[in-house]
């Protein structure tokens, strides 16, 4: 349970989830902060989030917390931290960002330098408290820090520690972009059904069925996937049919290109971001 004020900047889906699920584990509503510039998503926050305090005041919650999260666009992060600076150097807080591409030095130094801080990639999932986090801090983040910013992340599901920040864009790639391939792959196994004649409902409790149990036997297996394909796949099957075809199209190699382009936009954005304001 998280014991220390926690402070989030933007009151966006991730910024939400968070803010949810530390309050579904247990920690009081008093300590819990979010600054959001839009009246209307202001309202709406208030009443998800009850008795959380909710503002258009960034200062405000920059100076009273313990722990404060960056929830905004990378475009966008380098201005609002720089408005934020003096602030910070003087509540010196735990710095986290989940903004996707913005290095840590950089973050740093547009806060005015010598912090604490966190990088997280986060993924969509965290919505529902299934989500998948990988992390990294810099040499001024203590143990207690990292402690206190895992707790924070596995309020909405798993947590994992990077050992080089080089590493993020990769993460970016795979598990923060990673649930829309699997929307990919459930909707096309939707319109497949019904092109076959099975009803839209029908179709998408199959697919999504499918989907959870399949994901729940890769998460409880230690055989590697390939191991568990052969063993849907049966000599003259259909597993086999489909494969042979997904193989001749080089389906692997596409969707292998294709995180390679999302692992490449990653790193455009921290050089996007750093060059914005």
């Amino acid at each position: 349970m998280i014991n220390n004020k926690v402070g989030l900047i933007g009151g966006g889906n991730m910024a939400r989830a968070i803010g949810g699920g530390l309050l579904r584990g247990g920690m009081h509503v008093t300590d819990l902060l979010i600054a959001e510039p839009v009246p209307e998503r202001c309202e709406q926050l208030r009443k998800e989030l009850y008795g959380a305090m909710v503002t258009e005041d960034n200062n405000l919650v920059a100076r009273s917390v313990d722990t404060l999260l960056f929830a905004v666009k990378p475009q966008i992060l380098k201005t609002v931290c720089e408005a934020l600076a003096n602030e910070v150097q003087s509540s010196r807080p735990l710095i986290m960002s989940i903004a996707a591409g913005p290095r840590i030095n950089d973050i740093n130094a547009w806060l005015g330098g010598g912090l604490s801080v966190v990088r997280v990639m986060p993924n969509q999932p965290a919505l529902i408290d299934q989500g998948i986090s990988a992390l990294f801090a810099n040499e001024q983040t203590s143990d207690e820090q990292k402690e206190q910013a895992e707790r924070i992340m596995t309020a909405v599901g798993h947590a994992v520690w990077l050992d080089a920040e080089s590493k993020m864009d990769a993460v970016t790639a795979v598990s923060g972009t990673g649930p829309s391939y699997f929307y990919l792959l459930i909707d096309i196994m939707i319109e497949s059904a019904k092109k076959f004649g099975i009803d839209e409902d029908t179709a998408r409790t199959l697919a999504v069925e499918t989907a959870r149990g399949a994901t729940a036997l890769a998460a409880a297996e230690t055989e590697s996937m390939s191991k568990l394909i052969d063993r849907v796949r049966s000599p003259g099957g259909t597993t086999t049919a489909a494969f042979e075809y997904l193989d001749a199209a080089d389906a692997r190699g596409i969707f292998a290109n294709a995180i390679d382009e999302a692992e490449k936009r990653a790193a455009e954005l921290a050089k996007v971001a750093a060059s914005a304001g």
